[in-house]
C-alpha cells in the first residue's frame, strides 16, 4: 500500500491521493479558512470506516437488512511533550433495519477484536470502545 501527499497551496493544505486514485484534503485545524480534514480526525475517520465495512460485510453475509449506517467516532487526547496523541477512541455504532441485536453485537465485537486493521493498529496504545445501537436501542 502506498498513498502520495502534494502540498497545494503556500500554508498547510495538501491532497492525499490512494493508490485507487481517490482523493482527500488534509489541512491544518487552525488554518483560516479550514479546507480539508486534519491528520488526527483521519485517524478516526480510519477507525470509523474499517469497522464499518466490517460490520456490514458480517451482516450482509448473515441476511441482515440494513436499512441505515451511521458511526460517531471521538478521540479523547492528552498532553505528551508536545503532541497530543489519542488515549481512547469510542466508537458509537446506530445501525437501522431488520437486524438482530445478537447479530450487531457480534459482528462489531468481531470487527474490533480480529478484523479491523486500523483499531489493530492502535490498540496496543489506545483503548478502543465501542457500542451497538440497533432501532434506537443500545444492545448491552
Amino acid at each position: 500500500m502506498k498513498i502520495q501527499i502534494e502540498r497545494k497551496n503556500d500554508d498547510f493544505l495538501m491532497e492525499a491521493t490512494g493508490s485507487s486514485g481517490n482523493t482527500v484534503m488534509i489541512d491544518h485545524s487552525g488554518a483560516t479558512p479550514v479546507q480539508g480534514v486534519s491528520p488526527m480526525e483521519l485517524v478516526l475517520m480510519g477507525v470509523g470506516g474499517c469497522s464499518a465495512i466490517d460490520i456490514i460485510d458480517i451482516l450482509k453475509k448473515q441476511r441482515q437488512s440494513i436499512t441505515s449506517y451511521k458511526v460517531e467516532v471521538e478521540g479523547d487526547r492528552f498532553e505528551l511533550d508536545n503532541a497530543k496523541p489519542f488515549k481512547s477512541i469510542t466508537c458509537a455504532i446506530h445501525l437501522e433495519g431488520d437486524i438482530d441485536d445478537k447479530k450487531a453485537a457480534r459482528a462489531a465485537a468481531l470487527s474490533f477484536e480480529k478484523y479491523c486493521s486500523v483499531s489493530k493498529t492502535f490498540d496496543t496504545v489506545v483503548a478502543i470502545n465501542y457500542k451497538v445501537i440497533v432501532n434506537g436501542t443500545e444492545i448491552e
